[in-house]
């Protein structure tokens, strides 16, 4: 009879520090683990058993998603449909990317470092997806054909590039100047989402200042801005795991959290870009 053999499970004291996470006690996999070994992992409960689930199962929902408005939608040969794709597209990569990263980190060191890098990059790239669509689709009517309007897609193009460079490059001090690593990966991911939310900033802001009629649209982009405000919170934070290390080991942790919250926010900006 055939017997599959899960992998051992560690505390934090041994495996080297670059696994370490903040309040993390326990639960870790080893740190020279073989494809198989994190494959097999993802069936036992460790510290990142719930991080591969919560955006290995969006992933399947967004590709669901695309495919039922591909059925609906000429993405082939109507070009306003086309940035509505890019984005689609974007939005089924980012959580792939990131339970692939979670699933595949515990190989090597160096392993850990390039599925990361994979992950920055696709965030990135998600980035520049909302860019393409509110460029398309969420822009303020007087803005349209303006000076932002027509460079608007080529900063988001230039901040893509240049933030998922710092975000890889965040994770070299990450063990000698733990802060400043924080601070770099916080601004990578921060500065591409205020500038991208430019339109949606000012719709906002406008229809509360003038009281305009509150349709779908307005009530998603609330929806996924408040979501994208928890999962900085939650990213920058740690918390809950902060005030109670090892109490939040397998399930709870802010890192859990932080997918949960940003899949929903995802969820509610298609909403909201498919309204408009």
């Amino acid at each position: 009879m055939l017997t599959i053999k899960l992998p051992q499970i560690f505390r934090v004291h041994q495996v080297p520090q670059i696994f370490w996470e903040d309040g993390i006690m326990s639960g870790y996999r080893h740190p020279k683990s073989s494809a198989l070994d994190c494959v097999l992992s993802s069936f036992q409960m460790t510290n990142e058993t719930v991080n591969i689930w919560t955006h290995f199962l969006p992933t399947w929902y967004f590709v669901w998603r695309f495919l039922v408005l591909s059925s609906s939608l000429d993405f082939c040969q109507e070009p306003y449909h086309w940035p509505l794709l890019i984005y689609l597209l974007l939005v089924c990569l980012y959580p792939f990317a990131s339970s692939c990263a979670h699933t595949f980190s515990s190989m090597s060191a160096r392993a850990r470092h390039i599925c990361y890098f994979c992950d920055y990059g696709a965030l990135s790239l998600y980035s520049l997806g909302c860019a393409f669509a509110y460029g398309a689709y969420a822009m303020p009517d007087h803005w349209v054909s303006g000076v932002l309007h027509r460079y608007f897609v080529p900063a988001a193009a230039f901040n893509s590039f240049v933030c998922t460079g710092l975000s890889c490059y965040s994770r070299f001090p990450e063990l000698e100047h733990p802060r400043l690593s924080k601070v770099l990966r916080t601004a990578a991911f921060v500065y591409p989402f205020l500038y991208d939310n430019i339109p949606l900033f000012y719709r906002l802001f406008f229809c509360f200042w003038s009281n305009c009629a509150w349709n779908e649209a307005v009530a998603g982009y609330c929806y996924h801005l408040l979501f994208a405000l928890l999962t900085g919170f939650l990213f920058a934070s740690h918390l809950p795991e902060r005030l109670a290390p090892g109490r939040f080991d397998y399930i709870g942790h802010s890192h859990q959290l932080f997918h949960i919250c940003a899949v929903l926010g995802t969820h509610f900006q298609l909403e909201a870009i498919l309204w408009d």
